[in-house]
This record gives structure tokens, sequence and C-alpha cells, in this order.
């Protein structure tokens, strides 16, 4: 255990807690940023990653429950759960919308599948130190991820070129919703593997493998779409484009990614220096998918 913890803001902790969204994808078009097919496609790489990977989070986190000592962790944690669980439900539902318009992300999702539950599966090792081990290395790993979904969730929510550019409400909604849960429970995924080892040459080996796969299975996933879009005879997805949309603002800059690198790395980071929970909590109180959301729960109560 690293005998100097990074400290978080006090000010940015909230409970947490789910909200039981939908969205209708009837009159969502399938380049919903208008005239841009590789922002749309590399933005809908979420809808194929995210599905696995969450479950594969929450996975994780019911194993790691027996060993949380400190009880407001454990509700943050039970939060967290929640929260992935409903986001995980809500991009596997643009999936089939996704096959009606003539593009099947069953090719690739199937591989996502196999890294999630696979290769960063359950293990047969016997009890003690080797299972303990496994278990902690997926937690930083998540740790780690945590840190880029809400470096995206705070890009989402301050991106207002898709606005001027007309990007589909609807997708805009469910991106900034859960953009903005990101943002809430940022801190969740690092203080918990600060409880259970946070070591700090853990820290940057996970940090390297989720940010190799991370990069490997985006680009991949952008070319894939790219690829099969019926629309377009010689869809193709470069890096190069991807520079030219984060000068737009209709991606994140590449110079805006490589700068929270070093800021993971340092000794003193705490994803609660990042981000605004007031801004996340703010669309939330605004987002119509989550305001539906909250109507429906009192109408129930």
């Amino acid at each position: 255990m690293s005998n100097k913890q990074p400290q978080p803001v006090a000010s940015e902790h909230i409970a947490l807690r789910p909200r039981n969204v939908s969205f209708t994808w009837a009159d969502t078009p399938l380049h919903w940023v208008p005239g841009d097919p590789f922002a749309t496609h590399t933005i809908n790489v979420l809808h194929m990653l995210l599905p696995a990977g969450e479950r594969w989070f929450v996975h994780v986190y019911k194993q790691v429950l027996p060993l949380i000592r400190d009880e407001r962790l454990r509700a943050d944690v039970v939060g967290f759960i929640g929260q992935e669980a409903m986001h995980s439900q809500a991009h596997d539902e643009v999936l089939p919308h996704l096959r009606e318009q003539g593009l099947d992300p069953t090719p690739y999702t199937a591989q996502v599948d196999w890294f999630f539950e696979k290769l960063l599966g359950d293990r047969t090792l016997p009890p003690g130190r080797a299972r303990r081990w496994w278990l902690l290395e997926r937690v930083a790993l998540i740790a780690a991820i945590e840190h880029y979904t809400a470096f995206l969730g705070d890009w989402v929510l301050n991106a207002e070129e898709l606005d001027r550019r007309g990007a589909d409400p609807t997708m805009l909604d469910l991106l900034r919703w859960h953009g903005a849960e990101e943002v809430e429970h940022r801190s969740v995924a690092f203080d918990l593997f600060l409880h259970l080892d946070g070591g700090y040459r853990r820290r940057v080996r996970t940090w390297a493998t989720a940010f190799t796969a991370i990069v490997f299975l985006w680009q991949r996933g952008a070319r894939f779409f790219m690829a099969n879009d019926p629309t377009l005879t010689d869809g193709r997805a470069r890096l190069r484009d991807f520079r030219l949309a984060g000068r737009r603002g209709t991606l994140p800059a590449t110079g805006d990614m490589l700068r929270s690198i070093p800021r993971y790395l340092s000794r003193g980071y705490h994803p609660s220096q990042e981000g605004s929970t007031a801004q996340a909590v703010a669309y939330l109180a605004a987002s119509p998918a989550a305001r539906a959301a909250e109507n429906a729960g009192r109408g129930a109560a």
C-alpha cells in the first residue's frame, strides 16, 4: 500500500443512484452527426464497447464487495454498479437500430465479448494470493479505464460543436446522460483501487494495458463501422481524420487526450480533481431521459 495517498476533493463527493432511463431511436438517422459519418461512427464505437465492458465492471465489483471495509465506499460501489448496469443496457439497445439501418455490429461485438469475458474474465486459480492478484489487477484496470470514461464524459458535456452541427438530440442526450454519470462517479473506481491496494507500479502497469486496449479496440471499431456503412463506397477511418475532427470539436482533441496521461500517472492524482460534479448534476437535472425516469419513478411510488 502506498504511504502517501492521493487526496480527493471532498466537495466533489455525491451519493450515487442509477436512473432508469429509456430512449426511442425511430427518428435517429444513421449519420446522427449530419454530414459527418466519421465522427458519428467513431462515437458509435461506444455502443459496441460499453455493454460488454460495463457488464464486466459489474461482475468484478460484485466479487470485490465482501473485501470493502469502508461503509461509504461500499455505498459508492453499490451505486456505481447500478449506474454501470444501466449504461450497459442503454447502449445495448442502440444496436438493433443500427441493424435496421444496414449496419450489423455482431462481428465486432463478438470480439469485444471475447476480450472481456475470456481474456479479462474469471480464471481457474487456487484460493489465496494468485486469485487475489488477478482480482486486484482487474480492479486497477477498471480504475484506469474509468479515467478515460470520465475524460470522455467531461468532453461530451462540453462538446458544443455537436450542437452547432445539428447532432441528433436523442443520441446527444444518451451520450450526455451517460457522460454526466461518468463524471458523477469518476472517483469510485480509483478510490476502490486505493482501498484494496493502491500500489503505484500496479497503477502504471494496468494503465499501460488499459490505454493500449482502448486505442486498439476503438480504432478497430471505427474502421469496422466505416467499412460496413451501407451508404459509403470507400469508408475509411484514419488517424488524420481523428486529429482533424478533434480540431473541429466533433471528437476529443488528440492533445487533450495525451495530456490526460501524465495526470493519471502523477503520484498525487485523484479523479475528483478533474471535471465538475456540479456540471454533471446540472445536466442530469435537465436531461429529457433522466427527467422522464425521475417522473416515472415518482408516479410508481
